[in-house]
């Protein structure tokens, strides 16, 4: 296995002058950071716009006081420590409070600024949750980075989801892929922790973050092919960043690499907006048209993700422009009787996010709310 280094200071970074340090070593406070020398050395030095450099290494533009800690309303959702319900079908857990590296543009910063804890700590109460809720088919791994724990640790949670009939895929959200192939490559106990928890009626799904086409190195490709060839499922998801993937000749090459690796394109995420991640924004407009130039460069299976915006309510798709309208519908819904809706606003080129569109000129609910004296008294989902 190859001995891959995690270096939590900018110190570490012999890259970086002494100068560079002292700049940054402010927003490094505010938002810890980490890399790996393996991404590092993906990054083009002489080139102070490079793309990979923009994902790790911190910028002062980050120190905006823009956003929101909780974007997505996660703590609404928030049914026991590190659980979250939001949908039916689908429990999300915060397995992990650790990543491989911290991405500039996360969304989840406050689990590692505030000092305060909403990962996953009773495994045991998690499960009985799940046990209890038999709509439950999906559980979402994710935090952090679940692909940061031990082989053991993630096997003790998989196991465990092993033993509940109605759980039939569990999803690993990771960028271990990115940060360090090696990970999935030189560890003898991964591959075979994964496969115990496959069955006839049961799927794991590596859900992975390749942001741009460098990331998808002949290391970064060896990794995907052993877990294709042990039975997971993949699929890539990015946030569209603004100086990594917002061309789109670079959002196409992705798409293109991405498809031809095996790991077809999933989601194409709005940037949430959290606090700090005004640098990495790209406003909802022009990210559409955006991801819409990239979609023409390819042939349709590598053109099967969409443009979606993990809001409170939902995970919004945007699925057209006109002169004056932007369309909308909801991909899924916290609310049952928000299935499926359509939505169209008058346009507007500075909006970032959902809230910044207001009035509809056209709603169209598929599901209609059932008059009823019967109070829900479940978690919200």
């Amino acid at each position: 296995m190859n001995r891959v280094r995690y270096l939590n200071r900018l110190e570490d970074v012999r890259e970086l002058t002494p100068e560079e340090r002292e700049k940054l070593s402010s927003v490094a406070q505010w938002f810890r950071f980490r890399t790996t020398d393996y991404y590092l050395s993906l990054i083009q030095w002489d080139d102070p716009h490079d793309p990979i450099r923009r994902i790790i290494i911190p910028s002062v533009d980050e120190l905006d006081g823009w956003g929101r800690k909780d974007p997505s309303k996660e703590a609404r959702y928030t049914v026991l420590p590190g659980v979250q319900h939001k949908y039916p079908s689908t429990v999300l857990f915060l397995a992990s409070g650790e990543c491989a590296g911290y991405c500039r543009y996360c969304f989840r910063k406050r689990l590692f600024t505030d000092g305060t804890s909403e990962v996953l700590e009773d495994l045991d109460a998690a499960v009985r949750y799940v046990r209890a809720h038999p709509e439950i088919t999906n559980v979402l791994l994710t935090g952090g980075d679940p692909m940061i724990l031990s082989s053991k640790r993630l096997g003790q949670i998989l196991d465990a989801l092993a033993e509940i009939p109605h759980v039939q895929i569990v999803r690993i959200g990771t960028r271990i892929l990115s940060y360090n192939p090696y990970r999935v490559i030189g560890d003898p106990e991964l591959i075979p922790t994964l496969q115990r928890f496959l069955g006839p009626q049961r799927r794991i799904y590596i859900v992975t973050h390749f942001n741009h086409p460098r990331e998808l190195t002949n290391v970064a490709l060896l990794a995907v092919r052993k877990l294709l060839r042990a039975g997971m499922i993949l699929a890539n998801q990015t946030p569209l960043i603004r100086g990594v993937n917002d061309r789109p000749d670079v959002l196409a090459q992705l798409f293109r690499k991405l498809s031809f690796g095996g790991v077809p394109p999933y989601y194409i995420f709005q940037i949430r907006p959290a606090v700090g991640n005004r640098p990495f924004a790209v406003p909802v407009e022009e990210g559409y048209r955006i991801f819409e130039r990239a979609k023409a460069r390819v042939s349709g299976l590598a053109k099967r993700a969409r443009f979606v915006m993990s809001h409170a309510s939902g995970k919004i798709e945007v699925v057209g422009l006109t002169h004056d309208l932007i369309f909308f519908k909801y991909h899924r819904s916290a609310r049952r009787e928000d299935s499926g809706r359509f939505l169209a606003f008058k346009r507007n080129p500075d909006a970032y996010w959902f809230d910044d569109y207001s009035d509809p000129v056209f709603d169209a609910p598929v599901i209609r709310k059932k008059k009823t004296s019967a109070r829900h008294t479940g978690p919200v989902n």
